[in-house]
């Protein structure tokens, strides 16, 4: 994987999501960055239970109270920091992290 611009640092403030697209293996695949709790974290938009993205395609990634992501088809709850599943039926699997970097105020994919 290449090094590519996601997001401007300015665009992520607390708790937005901003997907994107990136080659992996060859093959177009779906990430989102999010800034939760003032970090920046990055994860492959991919349930663990079965490979299906966690929004409908509408960017919608936290529980109503903000303090996880869900997936909408499954109900699984991921802890937005660590990506790891605490509740649904693929609990304990975590979300595959993708490695970001923030350099003069761009936020890029690193690999």
């Amino acid at each position: 994987m290449r090094k590519q611009k996601i997001a401007s640092l300015h665009e992520l403030t607390e708790g937005k999501t901003i997907k994107f697209e990136f080659a992996l293996k060859g093959k177009p695949t779906e990430g989102f960055v999010v800034c939760f709790q003032g970090q920046l974290v990055a994860y492959e938009n991919r349930c663990r239970h079965l490979p299906l993205s966690l929004d409908y395609d509408d960017g919608r990634f936290f529980s109503r109270d903000g303090k996880s992501f869900v997936c909408q088809t499954h109900n699984a709850i991921y802890e937005p920091l660590t990506g790891l599943c605490v509740r649904g039926p693929c609990e304990g699997a975590s979300l595959k992290a993708l490695k970001i970097e923030v350099v003069d105020g761009e936020v890029w994919l690193v690999g």
